[in-house]
């Protein structure tokens, strides 16, 4: 009898680990299914958005890259003229090249931020944005910002329309339209 117990101990301890391996492996199966769970944005909407990124000029030269089938090139010239990430670039481009966005200019794009964001969304979080030249810092710090909303604004500010800019900053903050436009002075490059 006592021949038998060690054997039965040994046997208890690998069925103990098989079960605490399987366990674990149900879990670790079960968290790549709700990741992989994650919406993915709508291509149409992807493609908006990195429309209004660009300038009528910029906008042309990047559809002529697509048309000629340069998609490498059409990435690196979104790359560089927006400042997005190389991920976000190439997503941007996908979306442009199978969902085409007719250029719109600031005009349109300040009556679309006027449209859309007559109430401003409250956010989860707060969102910071910095803008500086020399020695002079500014920052902005709402929940009603977003990384959309701040390149609509920084958008418009390089295409001139500081007023446009300023108004938009001021709907979706907490600040002046003084403190705005000084804001948008610093994003002038």
């Amino acid at each position: 009898m006592e021949s038998l117990v060690i054997p039965v101990i040994i046997l208890a301890v690998v069925a103990a680990g098989v079960a605490l391996a399987a366990r674990a492996i149900g879990k670790r199966q079960a968290s790549a299914r709700e990741a992989r769970m994650v919406p993915v944005p709508d291509a149409s909407e992807v493609a908006r958005v990195a429309a209004g990124k660009l300038n009528e000029e910029q906008h042309q030269k990047l559809y002529a890259l697509i048309a000629q089938g340069q998609a490498m090139a059409a990435i690196k010239f979104y790359y560089e003229s927006t400042g997005d990430g190389l991920r976000a670039s190439r997503d941007a481009v996908g979306a442009l090249a199978a969902h085409p966005q007719p250029y719109r200019g600031p005009q349109a794009q300040a009556a679309d931020l006027e449209a859309e964001d007559d109430t401003p969304q409250r956010f989860a979080y707060r969102y910071r944005a910095i803008a500086s030249k020399g020695d002079v810092t500014r920052e902005v710090s709402s929940n009603m910002l977003n990384d959309e909303i701040y390149g609509r604004i920084r958008t418009l500010a390089r295409s001139g329309d500081v007023e446009g800019a300023a108004t938009a900053l001021t709907k979706h903050s907490d600040i002046s339209m003084k403190q705005a436009r000084e804001f948008i002075a610093l994003l002038d490059d």
